[in-house]
């Protein structure tokens, strides 16, 4: 009996963290675009890459192409 004491309470709580996630998430407008996402993935063109000014690219360019450095200029084993 007082293993329901605790479950009914967590059952009752969990319970109302999703229908404040499923209310959010109407809220959100996560529900206003269903046949977007079918339709992008029958889409053939590729998407656009993200660019990021924040990582540069490890390695440098030689006579071979691109060759992975460890920082210190000697190629990785």
């Amino acid at each position: 009996m007082t293993a329901l004491a605790y479950t009914i309470p967590i059952a009752l709580f969990l319970g109302g963290l999703g229908l404040a996630g499923f209310l959010w998430s109407l809220r959100s407008g996560q529900y206003d675009d269903l046949d977007g996402a079918s339709w992008r993935a029958l889409d053939d063109e590729p998407p656009e890459p993200v660019r990021s000014h924040s990582s540069p690219l490890v390695g440098e360019v030689r006579r071979g192409g691109l060759q992975n450095t460890n920082g210190r200029g000697s190629p990785h084993p």
